[in-house]
């Protein structure tokens, strides 16, 4: 349970006898094939049970959950199951073709009365090969009835019956800090262990670590589950080798699904490119309303030639998924998808189910040439493009490692230049994104420059404008925009990194733009041509 001691086992003789409940509600299921089950009951039960509620009988409501609902709690504890040969389901006639032995029933219900502790649930460790069907409980009314907390404390439960204990943290001198652990991290890929406190992490996954009963005696979660319990892992679904027996994807595009089942399952997918093309491939993990929320599975692809030579490594540090647009020249091409650790957890419980998406496009922009060159401290981009459609939108792109870029400043189709100060220092790398007027896309090559951390100045304002002010800021800003009679025009906010303010009514004529950060205040005179 989350804030549920184990008990002393014994062998409870009792029987749950269905309540005057019609079975409502979608019935789902994550692998009916499987043997084992773990049965999510949404609609009522009566208990009897002396392990229950001091044996005295009792009814529990109905979890009060709408259908929608119910299928995210489905889906996210199906994912968190999803590695193992066990289905997840919300149909009690596959939870009654299941063996005794190989079963559990977790009812979800807003009758949390009967148990005073204050806890989001409650269920016997080991309880999942009994045999006598003692069920484990989610009190949806202490959960506030949100899906992603009911899904968490679902999955927790059914743990606990696998014979599964709390993973907890502990200081430097083995000083017990909190019996849940509750993860480390924000955002996408923030993680915590299903056994500890996982509501308010977006990653949770199964953990090799400390238990409340001492910081040595850590708890191969993954282990217990497959050897305890009269199940295992799934069979992998793809070869781990990269050779011409990899899964074939053909030579058009293509979209394809899997599963990483163990923290070495390797999946081996082959492809095509008959001519030169430009290449999207997206890998993106299990998560709810088809983005990374809820996702298990940090997804890592290394990207093959036909000779079998690595040739880029795909693994953004702060999401779970990836997204590669390039240029391939005609051939084979291999991919390999894995799970991987990330800043706040290694690999053992990246697993999960994933989609591979891959689109091969013959553009009629036939090629995109970059160049550039740093003159003190500045960095000077400037392109040619050969297209038979016309371009409609230009995106100049930065990335400090070759390999995650990120938009750097949207520029007139037309102009083929671009200059500023970079305030990072290192090495930079630039490509440009081209969308025509059809909306193909196409990317440049990519090119180096050396870039000298700028202290000078914490603005760069562009001096000759026509329509808009460009700023390349060090910090976050605000600014004022005036005429020379010092008539305030215009005013604002700006961010870090490249700005424009829209001048386009004004006349032509010079202006005072002022330029105002936390500890810094700058003026720059700008003349509208």
């Amino acid at each position: 349970m989350k804030n549920f001691t184990k008990y002393t086992l014994l062998i409870f003789t009792f029987f749950i006898s269905l309540a005057a409940y019609s079975q409502q509600g979608p019935k789902l299921n994550s692998l009916p094939s499987a043997t084992a089950t773990v049965f999510l009951d949404f609609d009522g039960q009566t208990v009897s049970a002396a392990g229950w509620n001091g044996g005295t009988r009792f009814t529990c409501a109905a979890s009060g959950m709408t259908d929608p609902q119910i299928t995210e709690i489905f889906n996210r504890v199906a994912e968190d199951y999803r590695p193992f040969n066990i289905n997840i389901t919300t149909d009690s006639a596959a939870f009654l073709l299941a063996p005794l032995n190989r079963r559990i029933r977790i009812i979800v219900t807003t009758s949390s009365a009967w148990y005073p502790a204050a806890v989001g649930g409650v269920s016997y460790i080991g309880s999942f090969t009994w045999g006598d069907d003692t069920p484990g409980f989610v009190f949806a009314d202490r959960l506030t009835y949100v899906p992603k907390y009911l899904a968490e404390c679902c999955s927790h439960e059914s743990g606990h019956t696998l014979g599964l204990s709390h993973q907890s943290t502990y200081d430097s001198n083995c000083t017990l800090l909190q019996t849940y652990n509750p993860g480390t991290g924000t955002g996408e890929i923030g993680w915590a262990p299903v056994m500890g406190n996982s509501y308010g992490e977006n990653m949770t996954g199964w953990n090799d670590g400390p238990t409340p009963y001492g910081c040595a005696t850590t708890q191969d979660n993954l282990t217990i589950i497959t050897s305890q319990n009269g199940f295992t892992y799934r069979t992998d679904d793809y070869t781990d080798v990269v050779n011409t027996s990899a899964f074939s994807l053909g030579s058009s595009s293509f979209s394809v699904s899997g599963i990483i089942t163990t923290a070495t399952d390797k999946d081996v997918f082959k492809f095509v490119n008959t001519q030169n093309s430009n290449t999207h491939l997206e890998v993106t993990p299990y998560g709810i309303n088809s983005s990374n929320t809820g996702a298990n599975l940090d997804v890592q692809m290394d990207l093959y030639n036909a000779s079998q030579t690595l040739i880029r490594t795909y693994n953004p540090a702060d999401a779970l998924n990836v997204v590669v647009d390039t240029t391939l020249n005609a051939g084979t091409y291999y991919m390999v998808i894995t799970g991987t650790g990330n800043a706040n957890i290694g690999d053992y419980g990246s697993l999960g189910s994933y989609s591979v998406l891959g689109v091969k496009a013959l553009l009629p922009i036939h090629d995109i040439a970059l160049s550039g060159n740093s003159n003190n401290s500045k960095h000077n981009l400037s392109w040619k493009i050969i297209a038979d459609e016309p371009i409609k939108t230009q995106v100049l792109e930065v990335s400090s490692d070759g390999i995650v870029f990120k938009p750097l400043n949207t520029i007139n189709a037309g102009t083929d230049a671009f200059s500023y100060f970079p305030y990072q220092s290192g090495i930079l790398y630039y490509r440009l994104k081209v969308i025509s007027v059809i909306d193909q896309q196409a990317y440049s090559n990519t090119v180096a420059l050396k870039a000298l951390e700028n202290q000078s100045k914490h603005f760069f304002v562009s001096s000759f404008v026509k329509d808009e002010i460009t700023i390349n800021a060090s910090q976050n800003y605000q600014y004022i925009v005036n005429d020379l009679n010092g008539r305030i025009l215009t005013r604002g906010t700006g961010t870090q990194g490249i700005n424009k303010i829209n001048i386009q009514t004004q006349p032509a004529g010079m202006y005072v733009i002022q330029l105002i950060s936390n500890n810094t205040k700058q003026a720059e005179r700008i003349i509208k041509q």
